[in-house]
């Protein structure tokens, strides 16, 4: 049974209506949320199904994440770049300019995925770990599935068009992108905010290949860390990008626009006015109680339920909305519960916004009541 503790009294004092902040962009589709807060911050047609271009190319790199969290995959893994591989790939677009029967680390095939967006490397990477491509983009849609990707399907590795088999929207991607900075912060550290990668040699002269990350945030919005750029022409030119400043993480995703110039001049602006017209408002203290939640079957007969983290709303820039708070879990929550356990989350309700959720957790373990706390509670629901 859902169970609801409603706070009476506003977090903040009620001050006259302001104004929701404004954002003007040509790009067909936009979207943005504080990773803080889980605020939305702007939404335009987040739900349209695209086709993703080199977008695609995050789950492939989640996928492989996955595998190596989970000690299923070596960074230091080997694989060997195959004739027939290297024959379709090496001129088809973005590439890590692989070679013949080559022999590359999957270390090195990430940094040719995330940093040069390598076609080539996305295939070499699918083929060594599931055999074929095929095999490998079954998996890239079963993560999509456990990740709730509900507007997205991945016929390919690397996004390459494929007639509408491979699509994505703003939203799935936005989810994607914050799935791999939640769940893999080291790995996601260690390869999304390359400047730039060297592989490869060219022809004649045997000099080697370095390229630049194509990321428009990065050395031009400060704490910009990720993620990864798309353009094919049925597309456009499409962006998913990551940025932290002040204990703030935004994520941002644009896509249709019709340039790569005009791609980098509305990311920087986007993100910028995320950072700007936009400031979090603290509300709760890392390890304040907010509320108790009553526990079945337990040693005790509640749990007090506090904040994981230091807690903040998002809200306009200058802003002091009236804002109302109220504790939802699913209850009474059963014995035994792990101290740290996320049991229920705070709703915060600020006018004309969306809910903010933030997750509460147990203050203590509860173990599960003795026998003769168990016979009690079921004479107390006999005669109750």
């Amino acid at each position: 049974m859902k169970k609801i503790i409603a706070f009476a009294a506003a977090l903040a004092l009620a001050v006259p209506a302001f104004a929701m902040p404004e954002f003007q962009t040509p790009a067909p589709v936009a979207y943005m949320v504080d990773l803080s807060s889980n605020a939305v911050l702007y939404s335009k047609d987040a739900d349209r199904r695209m086709p993703p271009a080199s977008l695609a190319k995050m789950m492939t790199v989640y996928v492989v994440f996955d595998m190596i969290k989970h000690g299923q995959l070596s960074a230091d893994k080997q694989f060997t770049v195959r004739p027939e591989t290297w024959t379709k790939w090496h001129g088809q677009g973005s590439t890590m300019f692989l070679s013949v029967n080559e022999n590359v680390s999957v270390d090195n095939l990430l940094k040719g995925i995330v940093t040069l967006s390598g076609n080539d490397a996305c295939v070499v990477i699918a083929e060594g770990i599931s055999g074929t491509e095929q095999a490998f983009t079954d998996r890239m849609n079963d993560e999509a599935k456990k990740l709730g990707l509900t507007n997205s399907h991945f016929g390919t590795s690397n996004g390459w068009p494929d007639n509408g088999v491979t699509y994505v929207s703003a939203r799935d991607m936005e989810k994607l992108a914050e799935a791999t900075i939640r769940n893999f912060p080291d790995l996601y550290k260690r390869y999304y905010a390359l400047p730039n990668f060297t592989w490869g040699k060219t022809l004649g002269k045997g000099e080697a290949i370095d390229q630049a990350n194509r990321d428009p945030l990065l050395g031009n919005v400060a704490g910009a860390d990720g993620l990864k750029t798309g353009h094919t022409d049925e597309a456009g030119y499409s962006f998913v990008g990551s940025a932290m400043q002040n204990g703030r993480r935004l994520i941002l995703v644009i896509a249709g626009l019709d340039s790569f110039n005009h791609r980098k001049e509305e990311s920087i602006k986007f993100m910028n006015w995320g950072f700007g017209a936009w400031s979090a408002k603290p509300i709760v203290s890392k390890g304040k109680q907010v509320a108790t939640a009553d526990v079945q079957l337990g040693s005790s007969s509640t749990v007090g339920l506090v904040a994981a983290d230091n807690l903040a709303v998002t809200v306009p820039s200058g802003s002091n909305p009236n804002m109302t708070a109220s504790v939802v879990y699913d209850g009474p929550l059963k014995a035994p519960i792990k101290a740290g356990d996320h049991v229920a989350d705070l709703i915060v309700k600020t006018p004309g916004m969306a809910d903010q959720r933030f997750p509460l957790v147990a203050d203590k373990d509860v173990g599960q009541a003795g026998f003769f706390g168990r016979a009690w509670a079921g004479l107390m629901q006999l005669f109750g």
